[in-house]
């Protein structure tokens, strides 16, 4: 039974890992052509191995405008782009007050999301679907992710407006933003295992199943935002956080 993803062109980035490799994988198994991004292959290389020409691995940074050419390059050889996700996120762990995290996060998950959109723009599809990744925390605070927190928020909060600036040229922009979830961002915050079991102790006891969400849940929330299925949504903050916010 074909899909609606089947033939069609997706472009995702953060893809070697967690959730970008999870809705990678989700792609393909519904017949999509996936063009991903990673600085890293991490477990592209065995979807390679399986998928073979319907996956296109570009090694590349969303910082460096080098790599983003690279990759609209590489999507000019297989056609306009129908689905794109910048997943591509760090999490700096540092004192609110610091600036040098902020502007690393920012130029991740901020500048580098908006301006992956801008390198494709050319290139996408009418209609196209485009699903930025947020977080839950936006409206919490968790010390020591400021800069994080900033990052995404404000990038949201710049998705809405792309949502009513795109809309006209047929293009659906959303925001899908995490909770707790089983990724390797974790181990990146830089925390020593003892207060990194501390603190996912004390996240588990507000998640309702009581442990952290697999990358696929949310992944399929993206893909669902995505499809055609989602066609009357714009602009939206869809948070997938395994009902933490609710305690």
């Amino acid at each position: 039974m074909k899909s609606e993803f089947d033939n069609r062109v997706a472009v995702v980035t953060g893809a070697s890992s967690g959730i970008g490799l999870a809705v990678v994988q989700r792609l393909l198994s519904y017949e999509a052509t996936v063009v991903a991004m990673s600085r890293g292959r991490g477990g592209l290389a065995a979807l390679k191995d399986v998928y073979g020409d319907r996956l296109h691995i570009v090694s590349g940074d969303v910082t460096v405008s080098s790599d983003l050419e690279k990759l609209a390059h590489c999507v000019s050889r297989i056609g306009p782009v129908d689905f794109l996700v910048p997943n591509a996120g760090v999490a700096v762990f540092e004192d609110s007050l610091a600036s040098e995290g902020f502007e690393r996060n920012w130029a991740i998950n901020g500048a580098g999301a908006l301006n992956t959109l801008s390198a494709l723009r050319a290139q996408l599809a009418r209609p196209a679907s485009v699903v930025f990744v947020g977080t839950f925390l936006s409206a919490l605070a968790f010390p020591g992710l400021a800069g994080y927190i900033a990052s995404k928020t404000a990038l949201t909060a710049h998705a809405r407006t792309l949502a009513v600036e795109q809309a006209e040229a047929g293009v659906r922009v959303n925001v899908v933003s995490p909770g707790p979830t089983a990724t390797p961002i974790w181990r990146s915050l830089g925390l020593d295992n003892a207060t990194l079991s501390s603190v996912a102790e004390t996240v588990n006891q507000r998640l309702l199943e009581g442990k952290f969400l697999e990358p696929e849940a949310v992944a399929d929330v993206i893909l669902f935002l995505l499809s055609e299925r989602a066609r009357g949504i714009y602009g939206q903050d869809v948070v997938v956080d395994g009902g933490y916010t609710l305690r």
